[in-house]
């Protein structure tokens, strides 16, 4: 695995101060925090790796043995891996600092259990894809119980969370490293319910359905996600998040699909490979006219340029690349065989090319094993 220097991650030069250290991370914190890339994997790792930076580089022991030793120094020295957030002081006051409220503020910021961000799976047709289309989308969301207000608690009362007495975090030790995580038992608001909400039986949320129709862009592909803005689901206060299109793609009998590039396979007779020939191929938007040259190989494959799937991000279109296939008779008559038998004969020692090949080699073998 590849080290990344911790002055690189956090953009800075090696000489930077503390001032300037934590300033860096407060934007890099910023940017890629899980709260503000859900579901992002890569902006997840990126931030673990931001706060593995920050820890060692606003202490001036740890720092001075990473500049002289690299990494492997720190091993022994209290260094926790890129999972964690220890280090600091305070594990909070940074972020509070970083977004702007207190401690409680923090904790207590949202008290409803579910996201506001939602993801839908959409199938869709080969040809939809390519082409685009119109969708009807029909879902449901989640808007918060309003006698609760989305706590999901008898009257909206909430008290200090039992689990992790009111901080919305947890820690748990390996070996000499402690690990924070957010608390399971409140979602990290420190906050959790008396009694359960007759209404909602404690969710916190009611779900209701909805419909509406989207524009499905030309070009779209499977894996890609389309976003719907203000879709999603509803919290207390009236924001609401987006609604997530993924994409998946059914395969097409003939045609195959990578990026905007179209593949197909054209079966060809011998005799025309012999010969040559001119054959029509069907495309996404009609029929193309091939020429098969004589001496053509099996598998031999003809691009038509810009007869794919036009790129959904607005750069052109792909090609239709035609693959050969050479067929051969299954069986034969007698009148196919002996007209082969005399085409054969008619080429002379042009068709028997494995003779001139092997004339030697016999020879060469038994002289092996005299």
């Amino acid at each position: 695995m590849v080290e990344i220097d911790y002055y690189e991650l956090l953009e800075i030069e090696r000489n930077a101060d503390k001032t300037v250290i934590k300033k860096a991370y407060r934007k890099l914190a910023m940017q890629y925090h899980p709260d503000k890339n859900p579901g992002n994997s890569e902006a997840e790792e990126k931030f673990k790796a931001i706060n593995e930076a920050y820890q060692v580089l606003s202490d001036d022991e740890k720092r001075a043995i990473y500049d002289r030793y690299g990494k492997a120094g720190l091993e022994g020295h209290g260094q926790r891996g890129a999972g964690g957030f220890g280090g600091f002081d305070d594990l909070g006051s940074i972020f509070e600092e970083m977004f702007g409220f207190g401690r409680s503020q923090r904790r207590e910021r949202k008290t409803y259990n579910y996201n506001l961000d939602m993801v839908f799976d959409l199938t869709l047709e080969f040809n939809e894809a390519v082409f685009g289309c119109k969708k009807d989308i029909s879902y449901k969301y989640k808007t918060s119980c309003k006698p609760c207000s989305g706590t999901g608690a008898k009257d909206g009362k909430l008290e200090n969370c039992r689990t992790c007495a009111g901080q919305g975090q947890v820690h748990s030790r390996q070996g000499f490293m402690t690990f924070a995580q957010t608390c399971p038992t409140c979602a990290g608001s420190g906050k959790a319910k008396v009694n359960a909400c007759k209404s909602c039986n404690g969710l916190g949320y009611e779900e209701q359905s909805d419909n509406f129709k989207v524009d499905i862009p030309e070009g779209i592909n499977d894996g890609m996600r389309m976003r719907v803005s203000n879709k999603g689901n509803i919290a207390p206060n009236g924001q609401r998040g987006d609604l997530y299109l993924q994409i998946k793609v059914k395969e097409d009998s003939h045609f195959v699909r990578h990026d905007d590039d179209i593949y197909f396979e054209a079966p060809i007779f011998f005799t025309q490979v012999a010969l040559g020939a001119k054959i029509k191929v069907p495309s996404l938007r009609g029929e193309l006219e091939l020429e098969i040259p004589k001496g053509a190989k099996d598998k031999q494959q003809f691009t038509f340029r810009n007869e794919g799937v036009k790129s959904a991000q607005g750069y052109g279109k792909g090609d239709l690349i035609v693959q050969i296939k050479i067929e051969y008779p299954k069986s034969l008559n007698e009148e196919q065989k002996e007209l082969l038998h005399k085409l054969q004969e008619s080429f002379g020692v042009e068709s028997t090319p494995h003779e001139t090949k092997f004339e030697g080699m016999f020879d060469k073998v038994k002289k092996w094993f005299s």
